[in-house]
């Protein structure tokens, strides 16, 4: 195969996009800045051919944005057909961003770079998220994590996205949190409190979107442009991508997959949280006598568990393909993404579980989409939380986005 033949389409790529039009330069800027973020060592040809922008136009926005420190170039290859290329790609130090995941029983802040690579990571687990001290210890957090740099490169931090449960306060019985805590998180206002602590501008992401979005980012090319996502946690996070595009809805919490109702083990309406979680889980080990650690789930006794985890593979799997059913009847999709807390291989059994019960679905006309498990794991809402601000500051052509 020649090596100028133009590569699969991913849902990044511009795919003629690109406008000549002045007043759309900034457009134009991250319809290259795109191509090369999700196309490393793309050269100037592949850019003018990929953008539909003019040879001349690619190479005038690629000075610019080498001179603004966010591309760099690599050595020119010859020996080639055609004229020699010089691959270009994404400067790592270019930008940074700091991502946060205010977990039911967990917290997550790490710092990433321009290309997606986690640089530092703090993790903390707790009973509950108290409000009148987590803010110190993300803002904590962030100061470690961010002294390393140096003063070019802190200036390069431009974003700071938290990843959470929509209203978190109204369900914090979930995980028995003091009463006292439903009020001051009902008050609070997240940014704010961050914004003050740390100096950042905070962007506020669902969970299940945040790592619904890392997902897409980690998908090897070509991306899918549409797919099914849930991250199995202490209870359920999910997203979804339609047309290449997060469907965040109005309130950013358009996913909610798993208040969907589905069914408990006798029979009755329950959604999906309280039969396809970790929490769910944890209560069955309970009630047969297991005893569980409040650090990482992964580090649980996995092996020991036998029947009890077989039969929560069994009843998550049942639940699930329920809610992709429902889902893909009003949503098309033939990709359901499955990520989780728990270890690998206890993931993999449950994603060949689900495919089971998908095709199993006693509905002749339907064709069950394909399961694969994801590529983050426990990280992919705090990536994610990094990651979406980034894309927003740099590659986004939305109307909202290049106005910001």
């Amino acid at each position: 195969m020649s090596s100028t033949s133009e590569p699969p389409r991913d849902i990044f790529d511009a795919g003629g996009r690109g406008l000549q039009h002045h007043g759309l330069r900034r457009a134009n800027e991250r319809a290259v800045l795109t191509l090369v973020g999700f196309n490393p060592g793309v050269s100037n040809a592949d850019i003018a051919r990929l953008s539909g922008l003019a040879p001349q136009t690619v190479s005038a926005i690629l000075s610019d944005i080498e001179r603004a420190g966010l591309i760099l170039r690599g050595d020119v290859l010859r020996g080639r057909r055609g004229q020699p290329a010089t691959p270009i790609f994404m400067r790592g130090d270019g930008a940074f961003s700091i991502g946060c995941e205010i977990g039911w029983r967990h917290l997550d802040v790490l710092l990433v770079n321009l290309v997606g690579d986690v640089l530092g990571h703090f993790h903390l687990d707790y009973d509950y998220p108290d409000a009148s001290t987590i803010f110190d210890v993300i803002a904590d957090a962030v100061r470690d994590l961010v002294e390393e740099l140096t003063l070019e490169q802190h200036a390069r931090i431009g974003d700071f996205g938290v990843a959470m449960p929509t209203n978190l306060w109204s369900n914090l019985d979930l995980v028995d949190a003091p009463a006292e805590q439903v009020r001051l998180w009902r008050d609070v206002n997240v940014m704010a409190e961050l914004n003050e602590r740390t100096g950042f501008d905070v962007t506020l992401i669902n969970d299940g979107n945040a790592a619904c979005w890392a997902e897409l980012i980690a998908f090897p090319r070509p991306r899918p442009g549409n797919f099914i996502y849930f991250m199995l946690s202490r209870y359920i996070a999910a997203g979804i991508v339609g047309e290449g595009t997060l469907w965040e809805g109005p309130t950013g919490n358009s996913a909610n997959l798993g208040s969907m109702l589905v069914g408990d083990a006798d029979g009755q309406p329950q959604v999906a949280h309280l039969v396809a979680s970790i929490t769910a889980l944890e209560r069955q080990l309970l009630a047969a006598g297991f005893t569980v650690g409040k650090g990482l789930v992964a580090d649980w006794d996995w092996d020991s568990f036998g029947p009890v985890l077989e039969a929560w593979i069994e009843s998550a799997a049942k639940a699930l393909a329920k809610v992709v059913f429902n889902t893909t009847a009003v949503i098309e999709s033939g990709l359901v993404v499955i990520d989780g807390i728990v270890p690998r291989p206890v993931l993999q059994r449950l994603v060949a579980r689900l495919e089971l019960e998908l095709a199993a679905l006693p509905i002749a006309s339907y064709t069950p989409p394909q399961v694969l498990a994801g590529h983050l794991g426990p990280l992919a809402p705090a990536i994610g939380a990094a990651e979406l601000p980034l894309f927003r500051r740099y590659f986004s052509r939305t109307l909202a986005d290049l106005a910001g």
